[in-house]
């Protein structure tokens, strides 16, 4: 059998980032760090964490008086970063560069009187976390339906923003959609499509040309690990998202002389290559990598983590 792993594939830079300054921060402060929702969405970064002492909580009421506090790479809203203000809690931010791009787009707009629709999914972190630093509100869209389907007050006056971690393919619909609609919107085209989400995906458009199967090591909450699964089903490939080799269910394999492994933006190499010593272990396999863009965007950390380790404050 062979295996072949996508090019490029697994933690992106806001990722690495993240999780770099929640472990730098046990290191300087000491255990617990508490973090404001999962860091990044994967189940093995978040039990490693946890080891490590960091603890995970939902809202900043959960958090103790004075305890080091760290905001997940999702980013939050105005009033979650209040609330920690208002408790003087000494705070790190791990909001990706690139999701405060897009918060700072919308504000731009909005201060110029826009009205903001905002193209992401309901109930995902960093939509939650756009919605409330945008002034005055957003409509939600995900679909070319919900575009037919919305009500605005200025049919001239509007700005659009999107997630980052949204599939290209369809976000482009939808833009194409807001703009047959509503002609003189203004926005950022596909470029607040991070990146990393856009390079995994079309490092998997042409691995998925290749292979018989498609395995996604992500989590189930993983927007971006979801969207790899999916583009391979697309594309009328076997695709399965896993979080690891317990997954692998052999009755997949019958048949299969090539798979194909991605991961999603916030899985973890380890793990890729957990999933390919299991395929080995219940078939001799080959592995090759394919060619594809090798990433070298690297974000810096905060202030708090970046200075010397023998003065224990926060200067963020």
């Amino acid at each position: 059998m062979k295996i072949i792993l996508a090019q490029p594939r697994g933690f992106c830079a806001g990722v690495d980032r993240a999780i770099d300054i929640v472990k730098e921060a046990l290191k300087i402060y000491g255990p617990p760090v508490y973090v404001r929702h999962e860091i990044v969405h994967n189940k093995r970064v978040v039990e490693d964490l946890k080891e490590k002492g960091a603890v995970f909580v939902e809202e900043i009421s959960e958090i103790p008086n004075d305890a080091v506090t760290v905001f997940s790479a999702h980013g939050v809203s105005r009033k979650v970063e209040d609330d920690a203000k208002l408790r003087k809690l000494p705070v790190l931010d791990a909001t990706c560069p690139l999701v405060l791009k897009v918060h700072n787009q919308g504000i731009k707009y909005a201060k110029k009187g826009y009205e903001i629709i905002l193209i992401g999914h309901e109930g995902h972190p960093e939509v939650e976390g756009t919605q409330g630093r945008i002034p005055g509100g957003v409509h939600l869209v995900s679909t070319k339906e919900d575009v037919r389907k919305l009500k605005v007050k200025d049919e001239d006056k509007l700005a659009y923003v999107t997630q980052t971690t949204l599939g290209v393919d369809d976000t482009k619909d939808v833009i194409k959609e807001l703009e047959n609609r509503f002609p003189n919107i203004i926005g950022p085209g596909v470029e607040d499509i991070c990146y990393a989400t856009t390079n995994r995906q079309e490092a998997v458009r042409d691995l998925a040309k290749h292979v018989d199967l498609l395995l996604v090591v992500g989590s189930q909450n993983s927007s971006n690990s979801k969207r790899l699964e999916e583009i391979g089903r697309e594309i009328k490939i076997p695709s399965y998202l896993i979080d690891g080799p317990a997954d692998i269910n052999k009755k997949w394999l019958k048949k299969v002389k090539t798979v194909g492994i991605t991961a999603g933006a916030s899985a973890p190499e380890a793990v890729v290559m957990e999933v390919v010593n299991e395929l080995k272990k219940i078939e001799k396999s080959n592995v090759k990598v394919m060619d594809g863009i090798k990433e070298k965007v690297e974000f810096k950390l905060p202030s708090g983590i970046r200075y010397k380790k023998d003065k224990k404050e926060l200067i963020a």
